[in-house]
C-alpha cells in the first residue's frame, strides 16, 4: 500500500502529541528539547501537509480541534507501532551481535570451527564484549550452500572448489587432501608414488555426493586428466569424515581425506600416507553468505575477520 504525500512523518506526530498532552507549545518545546519557534514551525508544517487544522491557539495555551482529537487518537496508535518496530529492530541488531547461526562442512565443523569459536570468544572477553551464542548445523558443502541460500544460516563454511554465483565467499583457510590406507594395503606397500591416472582408477572409500572433499578430489583429477575424467570407483559412500576414516582403519580400502583428519593416525602408524605424483590436492576453505560484498554485520563478520587475522 502506497502512502499519500499528505502522510506526516513521525517527528511531526510526536511533536503534535506532546502539544496535545501538555496543552502548550512552550511546554512541548521544553519536553522535546527544542525551541518554541521550532515547535511552532513543526505544527504549522504538520497542518499544512495534512490539510487539517489540529490546534486552536489561545491566550491560555493550545487546544485541540475536533479533528485534532481524532488525529491524536490515530497518531497515538502510529507512534506506539513505531516504538514497537524500533524496539524489535534493536533486538534484531543485538541478536546479530550475540547470536550466530552457522552451517559448516564436516571438515570445518569438526576440525577447525571449535578452535576458531573458542579463540573468538576469548578475544571478545578481552575487549569486554558479550559471549556469542552459536547454533551450528554440520553438513556437506552442498547442503551448507542450500542452508545459507534459504536464510536458515547467517554464515556458512564450505570446502568445495566452486561456489555458486549468487553466493558471496571469501577464503578463510587452506587444507590439503591426502591419500591414506592401512599399512597392509597394497598401495601402502608399493615403493613408487601413485599417478593421477592410477588414482582415478583406484576404488576408494568416499564421502557422499555433494561433499566438498569428494568434489575437490574430482576437480583435482580433472584439472590434470581432462574434464571428462570419471570419478574414481566408490567402495563405500559414507556421510561423515569420521565414518570414512573408520572404514579405512577397518581395511575397507584407501580414501582421500583432509590432512587435518588423519594427521594423528599417520603419525602413530595406524594409517599410511600414500604419495600421489603430479596432482595438486591443496584446497581453499571458504566462508559463504548471501547479500552484500562483506559478511553479515555482527558476530558473523567478527568471526570471519578473526579467522583471517590469524592467517596473517
Amino acid at each position: 500500500m502506497e502512502l499519500s504525500t499528505r502522510m506526516p512523518d513521525l517527528t511531526g506526530l510526536e511533536t503534535f502529541l506532546a502539544v496535545a498532552r501538555l496543552g502548550s507549545i512552550n511546554a512541548a518545546a521544553h519536553e522535546l528539547g527544542i525551541s518554541q519557534q521550532a515547535t511552532s514551525a513543526r505544527m504549522a508544517a504538520l497542518e499544512a501537509q495534512t490539510g487539517v487544522q489540529m490546534l486552536v491557539r489561545t491566550a491560555r495555551g493550545s487546544q485541540l480541534t475536533p479533528a485534532g482529537v481524532v488525529t491524536a487518537e490515530w497518531a497515538t496508535r502510529v507512534i506506539s507501532a513505531a516504538v514497537h518496530l524500533d524496539r524489535g529492530l534493536a533486538t534484531l541488531r543485538q541478536d546479530r551481535q550475540t547470536r550466530l547461526r552457522l552451517a559448516a562442512s564436516l571438515t570445518v565443523a569438526e576440525l577447525l570451527l571449535p578452535g576458531w569459536l573458542v579463540s573468538l570468544d576469548a578475544a571478545r572477553r578481552a575487549q569486554g564484549r558479550s559471549h556469542v551464542e552459536v547454533m551450528l548445523t554440520a553438513a556437506n558443502s552442498e547442503t551448507v550452500i542450500a542452508t545459507v541460500r534459504s536464510g536458515e544460516a547467517d554464515l556458512g563454511f564450505v570446502e568445495s572448489p566452486r561456489v555458486p554465483r549468487d553466493i558471496r565467499s571469501t577464503v578463510v583457510a587452506h587444507d590439503r587432501l591426502v591419500l591414506v590406507a592401512r599399512p597392509d594395503d597394497r598401495l601402502a606397500r608399493r615403493s613408487r608414488p601413485v599417478t593421477a591416472d592410477e588414482l582415478a582408477r583406484t576404488p576408494l572409500v568416499s564421502r557422499e555426493t555433494g561433499s566438498g572433499t569428494r568434489e575437490a578430489l574430482v576437480a583435482a583429477l580433472r584439472s590434470v586428466l581432462g574434464a571428462d575424467t570419471a570419478e574414481p570407483p566408490v567402495i563405500l559412500s559414507l556421510s561423515t569424515t569420521s565414518a570414512v576414516r573408520s572404514a579405512v582403519l577397518a581395511g575397507a580400502g584407501p580414501a582421500a581425506l583432509s590432512e587435518l583428519a588423519v594427521n594423528d593416525d599417520v603419525h602413530t602408524g595406524r594409517l599410511a600416507r600414500i604419495d600421489v605424483d603430479g596432482l595438486d590436492l591443496r584446497r581453499a576453505l571458504r566462508a559463504v553468505w548471501l547479500g552484500p560484498a562483506k559478511p553479515p554485520a555482527g558476530a558473523g563478520r567478527d568471526l570471519v575477520a578473526h579467522i583471517q587475522s590469524g592467517r596473517r
